[in-house]
């Protein structure tokens, strides 16, 4: 069943944020827009919502795009020198994506969650 929850930029409702984060928690999946479209996502490790959004997409296989909840853990999911984070650090917030080599933590967890 689909739910539409309508966020706002300033000041957003803690209610609806949580119970967006409770839907991703339980398995579900999520479209938010981006500067350029809608994404789809689910949690780091949900191998039944990545296969939902290779089939919604109609894709054999699909590149993944990660959200991180800080600069802090990007070195966790992605190999980053010193160059790439300054970067990154003067760029952000913004409306960039950065492609990274992911270290052998991304492929692990994204086939094989912990439980």
């Amino acid at each position: 069943m689909a739910r539409y929850f309508n966020m706002y930029p300033i000041d957003p409702h803690d209610r609806a944020i949580g119970q967006v984060v409770q839907l991703v928690r339980d398995g579900g999946l999520i479209a938010y827009p981006t500067d350029s479209c809608f994404a789809l996502g689910c949690q780091l490790g949900n191998s039944d919502g990545l296969n939902r959004i290779r089939e919604i997409r109609d894709l054999d296989k699909h590149h993944y795009t990660m959200v991180c909840r800080d600069l802090a853990q990007l070195g966790q999911f992605v190999h980053l020198s010193n160059a790439a984070f300054r970067l990154i650090n003067a760029s952000t917030p913004g409306r960039y994506t950065f492609i990274l080599p992911t270290t052998k933590e991304v492929p692990r967890r994204l086939l094989r969650p912990k439980m």
